[in-house]
């Protein structure tokens, strides 16, 4: 049975609290913390993100979603464009996909030759042990979701004008490779699934339990992150508190609902 908001929202306030104490810790010890959001398409990585990021002071906490690479980017070392992004002291990086992109869509797509797959497999494992050798806090997350919910997902970004922009042509082109996405998982879980970067397995078919499966996750995997909020004195103004004396827009009139 999927999870009803009511109940949704009221199990992740807690869990908000602690990702709020989260960042607080970050900043205090100075902890870098990445975490790689990836799976089919509508699997539910935006909604993910936004449920982590929240509360989080946006200049401490970034999402990192590139584009297509350009012409410049295509001619570096593939992980190039991705290293820049990583977080300095403090800060939390959220992958909206990552460097799993040659392992996954490129390769099942066409964008990337046999070659350069098995290049990136092989390069990957050194990549990461660099990052979490130098203290790195890395979080490999893959949400699952079942064909039949996908397409349900993809009628659903069809019909509503809301949602419209996030239906790419290579999302309908997907739709006929959904056993090829799933060789090029295995394959991409054999050659990086390691020890100080392992990949966790979300479901995702009920995306909110899938939230709330994946911070749970999250939060039970880190360091003890429990740092006190500075205490803040809030003294008296002193003073009458004074209106704006200027002319200023006049809030919009309710509208009538039909």
């Amino acid at each position: 049975m999927a999870l009803k908001g009511k109940d949704y929202r009221k199990l992740l306030e807690p869990m908000t609290e602690e990702l709020v104490g989260m960042a607080r810790w970050a900043r205090a010890t100075g902890a870098r913390v990445v975490v790689l959001f990836e799976g089919r398409d509508t699997a539910g990585k935006g909604g993910a993100i936004r449920a982590v990021r929240d509360k989080l002071n946006p200049r401490q906490c970034r999402t990192v979603a590139l584009g297509k690479s350009t012409d410049d980017e295509r001619g570096q070392w593939y992980f190039q464009r991705y290293i820049q992004h990583l977080p300095t002291k403090g800060e939390i990086v959220l992958f909206d996909r990552s460097w799993y992109n040659r392992a996954g869509v490129e390769k099942v797509m066409g964008f990337a030759d046999e070659d350069q797959v098995d290049q990136f497999l092989e390069q990957v494992p050194v990549f990461e042990k660099l990052l979490t050798d130098d203290g790195i806090l890395l979080f490999k997350y893959w949400l699952t979701t079942d064909q039949e919910q996908q397409e349900e997902r993809l009628a659903e970004r069809l019909e509503d004008p809301l949602k419209r922009w996030k239906l790419s042509p290579i999302d309908l082109a997907a739709r006929e490779q959904y056993d090829a996405y799933t060789e090029a998982r295995e394959a991409m879980l054999k050659a990086t699934h390691l020890e100080n970067a392992p990949w966790t397995l979300v479901d995702f078919n009920d995306q909110k339990r899938g939230r709330l499966t994946l911070i749970r996750h999250l939060l039970d995997h880190l360091p003890d992150t429990h740092v006190e909020p500075p205490a803040i004195e809030f003294p008296e103004l002193g003073r009458k508190p004074k209106t704006e004396s200027y002319d200023v827009l006049e809030p919009i009139k309710d509208y009538p609902v039909d």
